[in-house]
């Protein structure tokens, strides 16, 4: 079950994130058509996690590699266009995560090391304009 839900992270909830994320942030151009599909696509995917967690604490039951991969993808949730009680299971899985020691000290030492500033042309060009060669 944990192989499952793992390949579910890796093939939905994080590249259609993703994709909220770049048109919510990146791209240079907002297009709201984009904006609303992968806004309308996360809500759907949270839907497909609050469901999952409706009878279980974790995602494959126990606390595993599926829950450490999925749970950063809804660390930035209001970004996402998203509200937590809107999924009350995720939301009960979302805050048991982020009080775990392992987690809270993995952001903290995030934090200490990131820059957390907007892309510049520069890294805009290295983030979303290289082609093959």
């Amino acid at each position: 079950m944990v192989t499952e839900w793992l390949m579910w992270q890796v093939g939905g909830l994080g590249p259609m994130l993703g994709q909220n994320h770049h048109f919510n942030r990146y791209a240079p151009e907002k297009i709201p058509y984009a904006i609303d599909r992968y806004v309308r696509e996360t809500s759907r995917l949270y839907g497909v996690l609050d469901k999952r967690l409706e009878d279980r604490p974790f995602i494959a039951g126990d606390y595993s590699i599926a829950d450490m991969a999925c749970y950063p993808w809804i660390v930035p949730h209001e970004v996402q266009g998203q509200t937590l009680a809107d999924f009350p299971n995720l939301h009960r899985w979302f805050d048991a995560i982020a009080a775990r020691p392992a987690t809270i000290a993995a952001y903290a030492k995030g934090a200490a090391v990131s820059q957390n500033q907007e892309a510049d042309d520069e890294a805009r060009r290295i983030l979303f304009g290289q082609g093959t060669r």
